[in-house]
Order: structure tokens, then sequence, then C-alpha cells
């Protein structure tokens, strides 16, 4: 294994409370605390202050997060710390997920249905080969860290290492590479394949982009090239190669011969007890279910679904959690939970969810009882796989503030930026002159615009949220809306415009997704802001008031006929931060100054100005042109989707992705129609284009 070290690169030098933070922190660590909180407001390099731990402490780190998104962007922060470490990014590989489902009351079962994202699956692997070659590792990850992964022993045991100089066998590679679910071919080589003429074979591992050239024309390696897979272009020669399992569930055959036992005993029990029921037909749809997945397993040593048999496949006893990512870490792991607040109420909530689906197909026949052993880790079980754990965010909850024996505040920003002043006013008007809300809010946002500045409100419903939007609009004041119902595309564009000052006001439900990140916005105005409950809660208000908080000129009002006690908590507690950086700034002599970031829209690489034309319109452009041109620009994004993939850009490359299946559709088109015209049957062309079942006749 290789025992590197880690070396941050730091652009700058710990300052503001981040000194004393990363002290604590690592006093903390050496002491033995399994629970530590960073108690890190907005902008004040939370992000910084972990990687100066890591450095330290010299052990691999699981980071989590509460989505997809904000993983990728820990990743980029961190690669640009350790860029000589292995940051790796781990995260379902579904672009869609249907699980696998039985509705009783109306006897409909439901296929498991995935789209697999190729490029987050070569992460996955890059993430857990990494871990098992080396030890100078952080892996960003999302809660889907919890849920079932093959063993790391058959993973690791599985692999093959090629040196250069040694005796091989063609035969027993090649068997070894099919074992490893290796797909061969005599066409282009794509990741998880392979290709072998007389002493020459060639493998694209799972884990790159990158075609491993191994010539042993007489049994005896004499050279080893990294090849370009595209240009063919030698990339570099090496010694040797390590080329692990195309897929994390592979079984060493032994152990499948055992588990296929074990499958058969559980399914004859199983059955049995359906029969003695009068269930005939459960126990039939189990039998002829379990009789065609035996037989994908021991001829192919795969099926779909193999996961439901991962205990028995696993050899792990009933109620035993499930190898994860986690079996992947060494035992002296840190751990770090990004968001706290949020991730933590997520790791806690996905067990039960998967269990109640779970009983159900087993209920009816579709599943084996082992099944409900492929699941997500309980709560508990997560915690015993941790060794010490450092919860980071700016709201910690209850979890945080009981287990914590050390809480670390980072409160004072570098940038000598102030928490916003809050002010409370009425909702309904007591005498002629106040307003209501809503008056008041029109005023105060006209105000801002005036100034040249941004305003965000946020609302309770979606449609007060739309109402509110057209109602400013009427009042000549550019609005938006944004909520769950409004595509991500569409949302990518109007924060895009909103930055860019296309409009003024951005009405929204709940504006603390992430990623919201507005430098511009200078008032936040909370309506109704004394309706306690989760948009209401003290960390809601706190979250709210800190999307002021990167503009000198932020201040924010709650709207509210009464003080709660979450108003009054998120209001003490703004205004203890905005005393200690204020205190801070005098000391040091700082003047708070906005923060100035450069507004990128996320459309802005499809190819033409967004200023012009939205994604619709150059879509449109693109479809009317010719062919040839037509499949010009197909190649084109199908460069830029690998490119936005590689800088883990996955919602523009989710983009591009539509686009290019938009563009894949009209070629298709084109050529059908061309097919027609020239005698094809019209029924032929039919049915190519839509196959029935996979297959086409």
């Amino acid at each position: 294994m290789n025992t590197g070290s880690f070396k941050l690169h730091e652009p700058y030098q710990p300052s503001g409370d981040q000194p004393e933070a990363i002290r604590g922190l690592i006093e903390g660590i050496k002491k033995g605390d399994t629970y530590q909180t960073l108690l890190g407001a907005t902008g004040t390099g939370k992000t910084f202050t972990i990687a100066n731990v890591i450095q330290q402490v010299q052990r691999p780190t699981l980071i989590i997060a509460h989505n997809k998104t904000l993983a990728a962007q820990l990743t980029n922060e961190f690669r640009e710390f350790f860029p000589e470490n292995a940051v790796e990014y781990f995260v379902s590989y579904y672009d869609y997920y249907q699980p696998e489902a039985y509705i009783p009351s109306s006897d409909t079962y439901i296929e498991k249905e995935a789209m697999i994202n190729e490029e987050i699956d070569r992460l996955r692997h890059s993430a857990t080969q990494a871990l098992l070659t080396r030890r100078d590792v952080i892996i960003c990850a999302s809660v889907s860290c919890i849920y079932g992964l093959g063993t790391p022993e058959h993973y690791f045991k599985s692999a093959i290492q090629i040196v250069k100089g040694a005796d091989v066998s063609r035969s027993d590679t090649l068997q070894r590479l099919i074992d490893m679910q290796f797909i061969r071919t005599n066409s282009d080589l794509v990741r998880g394949s392979f290709r072998a003429r007389g002493g020459l074979l060639e493998v694209m591992p799972a884990n790159e982009e990158v075609v491993y050239r191994i010539e042993a024309p007489a049994g005896i390696v004499e050279a080893i090239f990294a090849i370009n897979p595209v240009s063919r272009a030698v990339l570099r020669e090496q010694e040797d190669v390590w080329i692990f399992p195309a897929k994390h569930f592979v079984t060493p055959e032994n152990d499948r011969k055992r588990a296929a036992d074990a499958i058969r005993a559980e399914a004859k029990e199983r059955i049995a007890q359906f029969e003695k029921e009068g269930k005939l037909l459960e126990a039939d749809r189990l039998d002829r279910r379990i009789k065609f997945d035996l037989e994908m397993i021991e001829n192919l040593g795969y099926c779909n679904g193999i996961e439901n048999y991962s205990r028995h496949l696993t050899g792990r006893a009933a109620g035993e959690p499930p190898d994860t990512l986690f079996s992947y870490f060494p035992d002296d792991a840190l751990v770090v939970i990004d968001e706290s607040h949020m991730t933590l109420p997520q790791l806690g909530g996905m067990y039960e969810g998967d269990r109640s689906r779970k009983q159900t197909l087993i209920d009816h026949g579709f599943r084996l009882p082992s099944a409900k052993d492929n699941r997500p880790m309980k709560f508990d079980e997560i915690q015993k796989r941790w060794d010490q754990v450092i919860f980071m965010s700016a709201t910690p909850g209850p979890f945080e503030y009981k287990n914590s024996a050390n809480i670390v505040e980072q409160i004072v920003r570098p940038t000598g930026l102030v928490d916003p002043e809050v002010t409370v006013r009425p909702i309904t008007p007591k005498d002629k002159e106040e307003k209501s809300q809503i008056d008041d809010v029109m005023d105060e946002i006209e105000k801002a615009t005036a100034a040249g500045e941004r305003s965000l409100v946020t609302t309770l419903t979606k449609k007060m949220a739309e109402d509110l939007s057209t109602f400013l609009e009427e009042r000549k004041i550019k609005s938006k809306y944004i909520h769950s119902d409004v595509k991500t595309v569409d949302r990518l564009g109007i924060l895009s415009d909103f930055r860019k000052g296309d409009f003024d006001c951005l009405v929204g439900v709940n504006l603390l997704r992430e990623g919201l990140d507005l430098p511009e916005v200078a008032l936040v105005a909370i309506l109704d802001a004394d309706k306690e409950g989760f948009l209401r809660s003290d960390t809601s208000i706190l979250q709210t008031i800190g999307r002021a908080a990167r503009n000198v000129r932020g201040r924010v009002i709650l709207y509210a006929d009464n003080m709660t006690g979450s108003m009054k908590r998120a209001i003490d507690e703004t205004d203890r931060r905005r005393a200690k950086q204020i205190a801070y700034n005098e000391k040091h002599g700082i003047t708070p100054q906005t923060i100035i970031k450069a507004i990128k829209d996320i459309r802005g690489v499809l190819g033409l100005s967004v200023d012009t034309k939205d994604v619709k319109e150059i879509l449109k452009l693109e479809l009317t042109a010719e062919t040839h041109d037509l499949s010009s620009v197909l190649a084109i994004k199908e460069k830029e989707m690998k490119e936005a993939a590689l800088n883990l850009e996955f919602e523009l490359a989710a983009i591009l992705r539509d686009e290019i299946g938009e563009i894949q559709k009209e070629l298709k088109r084109r050529k059908d129609t061309t097919s027609t015209k020239t005698g094809a049957p019209r029924s032929a062309t039919l049915r190519r284009k839509k196959p029935r079942h996979g297959k086409t006749k």
C-alpha cells in the first residue's frame, strides 16, 4: 500500500477564528474525543479549517454531504488543497432510479429501472481502489455511502497485478478478467471490457478512461503501455498495472457455490411455507425467480438484482449490517459530516424507508426474506463504524450539541463581513401608520432596486410565491419565483439571470438549497416568520439570515405579529456573531467588503450567447441545421458532456446529456424519413424505432 502523506497547498494562511478552530479540533482528536463540532458561520472558511486538520492528523478521511452537488463542490475544493493526494467522489451512480416495488391494492409489480451514470460509476471505482492501495485518501460522499457495496476482501483479492517480465498464462488471465465481470469485445473498448489477439491484450479498467496494452507474445510480459483510447497515442510505459473488478459485487467461484446452496435452502423453506399457507401464486412466483437468478449467477457470476442475495454471497448472518463504503476505510479513518443539521437526519432515516418496500416484495413472493439484509445501515450501525467524527454546520442540531465533547466556534470571517442587522415588522397593521407585510416588503424591494441591490423573499407556500411574484411584476418590479416544481435546468437559469441583474427580486419557499451563494443580495425578507415549523425554525431562520451575510449592505426583515422562541434564538445568535465580528474588525483595522464572485452561467458553455437565446432556443436552432452539421454538433456536445463530468459539473453534464438525446432523436427521425422516401416499409421503420422489451425483430 502507498503510505504517502497529505501535502496541503495553502493558498493563504489561516486567519480570523481559523487558527483557534484548527488547534481546538486537533487537541480533541489527540484526546480521543469521538464527537466534535465545528460551529462555523457562512463564509468563515470551514473547508480550509478541515483541510488543515487533515494535514496535521494524516489520516484517511470520509466527508459526507447531504446531496451530490454539495459533495462535488467539496471534492473540487479539497482537490485544490491537496493536488498531490487522492481526493475522490462517491455518490449514487443513478441518473434515474425506480426501485423494485409491488403495490398489492392494484396487483402492480414495478420492475427495478435504472439509468447508470458511467462517469460516476468510474469515480466510485476510483474511490474504492484508492482506499485499498493508499493512505492519503479523502472521499467526499453523499449519504449513499451507507448503502450496500461489494465486500472489500473479494474486491481486492479478485484484482490482477500484471508485472513486466513475469510469466503469464493467456487463458488464465482471460478467464480471470471474465470472472471479474469484464466483457470481451472485438470492437472499441469501453470501461470494463478487454480484447485479445494472440499475445496482445488490451484492457480498459472500470476506474479509468485509459487502455492498458500488455504485450506478451511468448507468455512473458515484454511491455505494458497506457494508451489514449481515442487517439491511440502512448501516454506512458509502465513496469506493472493493477486491474480491479469491473463491478463492486464480485464473488469468487467457491463462494458462489456456497451461496447458491444457501439460496436454494432458503427458497425451499420459503416456498414450503407459502404452500402451507395456501399461497400457491406466491410460491410459484418465487420458485421461478430463484431458478432464473441462480442459473445466471452460476453460469455468469452475476444477475440483475444480485445485491438482494448479498447476505448469502458474503456469508453474513441474518440481520448483520452490509458492507458499505465504510468497510473500505481503515479503522482509524476520520469522518467529517458537512451541514450536519441536514445530513444526520438523512443518515438516520434511510433504513426505515427501504424496509417497508422490501417487506412487501417478500410477503408476495418476489424476493426471499434475506433480501431485507440488502439495505442501508441503521444509524447505530453507522456509529459503530466510525472512529472519530467532526460535525460541521453553521446551525448544529440537538444530536451534535448533546454528544460533542468539544464544540469549536468559527464565527469571524477573514473578509470582515458582518452578519446582517435584523428587524422585526408586523404582518398585519395595528393602526393607519403601519403597513401590511406585503405593502412594506414591496416598498423595501423598491428601495433596494433603486440602490442597485437584489432582494430575496421567502414565503410559506408555492402559491404565495407565485402570487407575490406576479403582484410585484404588476408593480413594475422585475421578479421571478423558484420552488420544488421548477425544473433544475430552469432554476439554474433563473439564478444566473438573478445574479446578472436581469431581474431584481427572487421569491421562493425554501431558499436554503445548496449553491444559493448570491453576494449581490442585500435584502432578505422572511414573510410570516412567526409561523413555527420546519421553514420557520431557529435553524431555518438563521440559515436564511445568512443569505445576506455576503454583502456589506446586507439587512434582514422578519415579518411577525408575535416573537416566537425560534425567532428570538435566531436573532440573539445573529447579534452575538455580529458583536464578535465587529470587535475583530476594530482590533485589526478591517473594513468589510462585499464578496466579489464571478458570475458564471452554467448554460454558457452550450455554444451560443445565453444573453439572447436560452437553452431551448439554442437547441431549436441546432435541430434545424443540416444533418452533417447536426452530427458535428452532436460530437461537440458529447465532448463537452465528458469534460463537464470530469470536472464534477454534473448538473451541466445532465443538461448536455438531455441535449444529446434530443439531437440523436432528430438524427434518427431524419434517417427514418429518408429510408421511407427510398422505399423502406413504414411499418419496418416503426419497429426499429420502438422495439419491444429491448429486442429488435
